[in-house]
């Protein structure tokens, strides 16, 4: 498929207009004036080629009305074939004839400049990209401090990482102290969140993918070691989406605060998971942080900690198992989670959370994207 997309016009100011478009979706494109004429065979047109290759084309209005390219989607006789990805732009709100000429060559949409030019833009930037099946995107918070969030969202991105899935790891939390200290890359180089902090509106998959540092096989995207603690909600939105954009995984280590960009983060949540340890105190406090974050979040699970730490596990209190705390918080049970033994020495050893393939963490992990994975991914 050819990388530009395909313009067909002959009226200068569109054309102006849609070269506009393309250089701000961070795309070029090829240019087709006018339309094979009727007594012409198909492959004779200039645009011919580009037609067929292109993984976007704008037919202006201008030549949808003339009667060469009236006939493109149905001079079959000439060699001209219906395709995907056709869309007619006009300019005239009040034309109504403008649909059925859309209709008429087969576009998929009609669209109506300077009304929706924010849209085609996004739209070509998406065609330029290729973008395919949006990623699963799976959000972790702690159900209180300490709960061991930040740990298993790396676990889970490490994990999936190693099942051959493209994956991205987005810290959420600034005061957190930094997935990439956790993962033992804090000196890899590449962009943190404070470069981000003024994205708007539309930002590509892949060149997010590209700047951010890159380690143990994942891309992460963590905070330095600043005085910046803020993500504006527009920037959260722009590099969310176009994280999800990218395909693949997409893990996000979610704070326990809930503000506006932390609401914007759980909207484009696939799955939540509450990390909560198997303590009444914990469990109280989860109920707080599931009550609020299932308003946004489709699909929210609980994930339990068995009782115990770094000193070993310890036997679950009186009638206070995984089942009796997910149902405590009124939520499905995405599985008990033991505390790992030699977990802090890894760490301090800069390995990531996870990397023991016979740990704990690991083993969740690699049942929860069995399962999770074989249910059907992220809805598009």
């Amino acid at each position: 498929m050819a990388e530009n997309i395909l313009i067909v016009t002959e009226d200068e100011v569109l054309l102006d207009d849609l070269l506009r478009l393309c250089a701000a979706a961070g795309t070029k494109a090829d240019v087709a004036h006018g339309a094979p004429a009727a007594h012409l065979d198909w492959s004779s047109w200039g645009g011919a080629v580009s037609w067929e290759r292109a993984p976007l084309v704008l037919v202006g209005d201008d030549c949808a009305k003339a009667p060469g390219l009236g006939g493109v989607a149905e001079c079959g006789a000439r060699g001209a074939r219906r395709r995907a990805g056709v869309l007619l732009v006009g300019r005239d709100l009040d034309d109504s004839g403008v649909w059925e000429r859309g209709a008429r060559i087969g576009a998929e949409g009609v669209v109506l400049l300077p009304d929706a030019e924010s849209w085609l833009t996004g739209r070509i930037a998406d065609a330029a990209e290729g973008i395919g099946e949006f990623a699963l995107t799976v959000g972790v918070v702690g159900g209180r401090g300490g709960a061991g969030a930040s740990t298993l969202a790396c676990a889970l991105a490490l994990t999936a990482v190693r099942m051959g899935q493209q994956t991205m790891l987005i810290d959420g939390d600034p005061l957190g102290g930094g997935l990439d200290v956790l993962l033992g890359g804090e000196r890899a180089k590449g962009l943190r969140w404070p470069a981000f902090a003024d994205s708007r509106g539309r930002v590509g998959g892949s060149a997010l993918a590209e700047s951010l540092p890159r380690m143990h096989g994942l891309r992460l995207l963590s905070w330095d070691r600043g005085e910046s603690v803020v993500v504006p909600l527009e920037a959260m939105k722009a590099v969310l989406s176009a994280a999800r954009r990218r395909g693949g995984v997409v893990v996000v280590d979610l704070p326990r605060r809930m503000d506006e960009t932390v609401a914007e983060a759980l909207v484009q949540l696939d799955l939540g998971l509450v990390v909560v340890p198997a303590e009444l105190r914990a469990v109280a406090a989860a109920h707080r942080i599931s009550s609020r974050a299932r308003l946004a979040v489709p699909d929210l699970r609980a994930v339990v900690r068995t009782p115990g730490g770094p000193s070993g596990p310890r036997p679950y209190g009186p009638g206070l198992d995984e089942s009796e705390v997910a149902r405590l918080l009124g939520l499905p049970l995405a599985g008990e989670l033991p505390w790992e033994k030699g977990l802090l020495e890894y760490v301090d050893r800069g390995l990531p959370p996870g990397c023991e393939e016979g740990g704990a963490l690991a083993r969740f992990s690699r049942e929860f994207w069995k399962r999770t994975l074989s249910e059907g991914g992220a809805p598009e």
